[in-house]
């Protein structure tokens, strides 16, 4: 007996029955299985929102009224390739990512607020 044998459990080898078809299906079902779970959960509906928004800003147009990831909300005066210009206020105009657009509102909402 050895003094790490007081600190350290000593380890001893056992048989254990070897792993045949079934016991590797059964290790690599529980992954596949997370994995299909997690596209499903996850990554699906991000995709599908992500597609829904490029979709809805490749037909944004010049009068849209807008509200910005921000929550200013505006009508659009002039879009550009990666900018858009919306006016807040009478003659006031702020430069916006076109990707920072979250909704884009029926018109004459901002009129009634």
């Amino acid at each position: 007996m050895n003094l790490l044998d007081l600190l350290i459990a000593p380890a001893y080898a056992q048989a254990t029955p070897s792993a045949g078809a079934g016991g590797m299906m059964g290790s690599l079902l529980f992954p596949i299985v997370l994995i299909a779970i997690m596209y499903f959960l996850m990554i699906r509906p991000q995709m599908k929102r992500a597609k829904e928004h490029r979709a809805m800003l490749e037909k944004l147009s010049v009068g849209d009224e807008v509200i910005t990831n921000g929550g200013i909300a505006g009508t659009v005066r002039t879009i550009g390739e990666s900018f858009i210009h919306v006016e807040v206020a009478s003659g006031v105009e702020l430069r916006v990512q076109k990707g920072a657009v979250a909704n884009v509102l029926p018109k004459g909402t901002l009129k009634a607020a």
